[in-house]
């Protein structure tokens, strides 16, 4: 039996009760749109952060794309961000117009240099774009400080970091507005796909909230300012709001998957994930490292486990962004990290003896690359080494 990166049919099977009654609730509603299930889950999730408005859409792309409009991002901006996210932080920015401008990562997390940021700003940039990725937040202290002295506005993408913190502060709480994705795989996750922007402004929201529904501030009223289809589903919102009860359990399962790979692979020479100083990580994603990558995903991947790479082409370097100039060695550390890192099975309900199965097959690979690297080092070197 093949072993996934991610499943969601064990965890299905214990809410199913739960998540066929959120079915038969918006069913039987009499309101298929925009209805209580929207209202009730925008309030709640909202609620669970501390801040007043949260404003749903339909994916988390577009909660990207909607968020930087209703700060005022347009064509000829600038919005700096990184290159090692998925591509669609970039596809937002570029869908409103704005250049997207790239700063680095850092090679002990992965997560935005935050050092490389004022050497980055220009007359013409409007926003920094931290992505908390991978399970844990950039550092905001720094973003917010250089965000000040320049009077740039802050949009945080918390698609990969439901529930995680930093410095006590949750995901999503530290930017002038924050975008979510729901996308099934995420820690708090939709049947289907969906996403938020959450703000402590009123007038943002309530320009989300037009942007969302053509323009309009009521059904069927005149369009102030020609907007977008972008409503989170009402079925989808009811579901959100059973899990969202969940999200913190989620977070937690996640962790104690993450400790026991630390565990069993502590003594394998893997590069294994580390939690930036004041984070409280929730491993959206196990991102693991070796220079040996390739041989190591094609070995396991003959034994039955299936992994993820997050992410092999980073977005510079992809066709479609040709145009912005960013040639080989741009991004040295976001290069790097391309050929070498890859992702273990990772979700709350991933079954122990699953999880043993993939440590076992990891650590049998990594002593096999082992046992190759010493057989084709020279004799020379080997003394070298012994000596």
């Amino acid at each position: 039996m093949t072993t996934y990166v991610w499943d969601y049919l064990r965890e299905y099977e214990a809410e199913r009760e739960d998540l066929l009654d959120a079915v038969e609730t918006v069913f039987a509603s009499g309101q298929l749109v925009l209805g209580k299930s929207v209202h009730g889950f925008e309030t709640e999730f909202a609620a669970y952060h501390g801040t007043p408005h949260c404003v749903g859409v339909d994916n988390g792309t577009n909660a990207i794309k909607l968020a930087l409009q209703a700060l005022g991002v347009g064509p000829g901006d600038e919005v700096i961000t990184v290159s090692n996210t998925a591509a669609p932080t970039v596809v937002a920015i570029d869908a409103v117009g704005a250049r997207p401008v790239f700063v680095d990562v850092r090679e002990e997390d992965f997560l935005m240099d935050t050092r490389q940021i004022e050497a980055a700003i220009t007359d013409r940039t409007r926003c920094l774009l931290p992505v908390h990725l991978y399970g844990q937040c950039v550092d905001m202290d720094a973003v917010n400080r250089l965000a000040a002295a320049h009077g740039l506005a802050v949009l945080e993408d918390c698609a990969q970091a439901h529930a995680a913190r930093h410095h006590g502060r949750t995901a999503g709480t530290m930017g002038d507005a924050a975008a979510f994705s729901f996308y099934p795989t995420k820690v708090l996750g939709a049947y289907g796909d969906g996403g938020a922007v959450l703000t402590a402004d009123e007038a943002l929201a309530a320009r989300l909230r037009r942007l969302r529904y053509y323009g309009m501030e009521e059904r069927y009223y005149v369009v102030e300012t020609p907007g977008h289809n972008s409503r989170l589903d009402e079925l989808q919102a009811e579901i959100l709001r059973r899990k969202l009860g969940r999200l913190d359990a989620y977070a937690e399962g996640r962790r104690a998957v993450a400790r026991r790979y630390e565990e069993g692979l502590a003594d394998t020479g893997l590069v294994l994930p580390r939690t930036a100083p004041g984070n409280e990580h929730v491993y959206y994603v196990y991102v693991v490292r070796h220079p040996r990558r390739d041989a190591i995903v094609e070995a396991l991947k003959a034994r039955g486990i299936s992994l993820n790479i997050s992410y092999p082409w980073p977005v510079h370097t992809m066709s479609g962004f040709a145009h912005l100039g960013y040639g080989p060695g741009s991004l040295p550390v976001t290069e790097a990290l391309a050929g070498e890192i890859f992702s273990l099975p990772m979700y709350p309900s991933l079954p122990r003896e699953v999880q043993d199965t993939v440590i076992g097959a990891l650590r049998e690979v990594l002593a096999e690359v082992l046992a190759e690297e010493t057989a084709e080092a020279s004799p020379e070197e080997t003394a070298e080494e012994t000596a």
